[in-house]
């Protein structure tokens, strides 16, 4: 399970701290936000305490409105539950009560300026991308006409070479070695690389490259959607069950099931012209164009015209 630090937060959207804790900032494990309503208004049989509590002008004017004994009531009863952390947003400033029971309760509040619904926007996004599951391949991560392919295969097949040719002919490296992919939404992965080899590709016999030095900054990208995964493989273990391509083989990376293609390869294959046929052919088949069932449909319409003539 992925996790963030409070602190992390509060240091990457700047928050204020109006209520802090003698006990470590608590960890973050859920990215849906709460903005407590009903519990309120006394109703907690579906609070969702395990997610971060926003609090805008609306609960804030409501507070404020109700009377002392019933103010500290709701609030012991909400603070009792085990929330992460409660955030005011557009610099409001909340009512004593709450502050002063926030801390006896050890539960840290913060403030942002920021409207609410921009706020849980993009408190939201940023949550989402962190707490996403995410996993790392072995193999090379390239941007071929906007589409991110995966190349993967046993060490030595040559992954790392296909790649600078395809840099060569003007498409992108994102990660070579260690892929680093996280689900972002079903069947949505995005990969990258690690930090400490980010931009860094390496070639037997040559070594470490720096890709980003050698071939310029339009020669790189941080992070891409991958979707097809091309598995090379030798030319003696290759199976050929379907020429034709009219079954579409997927790989399951984390929940997410992606196209794959397996090449085989030999000397005298150009691996790099046929990536790039593969982006052009995955981006058709995204427009409605299947090039395998035209052919098929072709094919078998001349068959039908043939057993006419024979009758």
């Amino acid at each position: 399970m992925q996790k963030i630090n409070l602190r992390d937060l509060i240091d990457k959207f700047k928050l204020k701290i109006i209520a802090d804790t003698d006990c470590d900032m608590p960890c973050i494990t859920v990215a849906d936000l709460n903005r407590p309503g009903l519990e309120l208004t006394g109703y907690f049989d579906y609070f969702a305490y395990d997610r971060i509590q926003i609090l805008g002008r609306t609960e804030i004017s409501y507070l404020e409105g109700l009377p002392k004994n019933i103010l500290k009531a709701r609030l012991e009863k909400f603070f009792s539950y085990d929330i992460p952390c409660v955030i005011i947003t557009r610099d409001l400033i909340p009512p004593e009560e709450l502050t002063l029971v926030a801390r006896k309760y050890q539960k840290p509040v913060l403030g942002s300026p920021a409207a609410t619904t921009q706020f849980m926007s993009r408190l939201t996004d940023f949550l989402e991308s962190m707490l996403a599951p995410r996993t790392t391949i072995h193999g090379v991560l390239v941007d071929i006409y906007g589409i991110g392919i995966l190349i993967i295969g046993e060490s030595g097949i040559g992954k790392s070479e296909t790649a600078i040719e395809l840099i060569k002919r003007g498409h992108r490296l994102v990660a070579d070695d260690a892929v680093e992919i996280k689900q972002v939404a079903k069947n949505v992965l995005v990969g990258t690389a690690p930090k400490l080899i980010r931009h860094f590709l390496e070639v037997r016999g040559l070594g470490v490259i720096d890709v980003k030095t050698i071939f310029g900054a339009g020669s790189i990208r941080n992070d891409i959607k991958i979707e097809l995964v091309a598995e090379l493989v030798e030319w003696e273990k290759y199976k050929e069950d379907d020429r034709l391509g009219l079954e579409e083989e997927k790989i399951k990376i984390l929940d997410s099931n992606i196209t794959k293609k397996t090449i085989p390869i030999r000397p005298g294959r150009n691996l790099a012209a046929i990536l790039e046929v593969a982006a052009m052919d995955f981006r058709l088949k995204a427009f409605g164009y299947n090039a395998a069932l035209e052919f098929s449909k072709r094919l078998l319409e001349e068959i039908n015209k043939d057993k006419k003539n024979l009758q």
